[in-house]
């Protein structure tokens, strides 16, 4: 993916282009890297930092890859009430990273989301779309350990 590409498609480089222009790059890239960062600074005459200060501003940016295993934590009100906050410390513990990181083998990634939208099932997390309900401390060794498990049989 080329970030020159998606800067052609903006040929009007103001400012006001900023936030469309990264959610472009992020979709097409799956993050915002450091160089795609630096080419939008030059293209629009912005210091990085300024770009990273809005980037950082959303929580829709991402500025690591995704891992194979993309984990969702639900931090709604439902979730919030029956656990998620020792859900989401288990899997910080387990995969030894923190919400917005990517395990350093690239196999999973985590992020906290506002709610999911299965309050019923709560507290919930999402892998690749995929939804584990009434998840404990307990659940999420099994639910890592499966997915390495499949790893290794591929």
């Amino acid at each position: 993916m080329d970030v020159k590409e998606i800067l052609r498609e903006y040929p009007e480089n103001g400012r006001s282009n900023l936030i469309p222009i990264l959610q472009e790059i992020q979709e097409r890239q799956g993050y915002l890297s450091p160089e795609a960062v630096k080419e939008v600074g030059e293209y629009l005459s912005l210091p990085t930092s300024k770009i990273f200060g809005v980037a950082t501003f959303y929580n829709q940016f991402r500025f690591e890859p995704k891992g194979k295993y993309h984990i969702q934590v639900c931090r709604g009100t439902a979730c919030h009430v029956l656990g998620s906050a020792t859900v989401l410390e288990e899997l910080e513990k387990t995969l030894k990273i923190k919400a917005g990181q990517t395990t350093r083998d690239g196999l999973f990634s985590l992020e906290v989301v506002a709610c999911i939208g299965a309050c019923g099932l709560a507290p919930v997390i999402s892998i690749n779309g995929e939804f584990h309900a009434r998840v404990t401390a307990a659940s999420i060794h099994q639910i890592i350990e499966q997915l390495k498990n499949r790893e290794v049989q591929s």
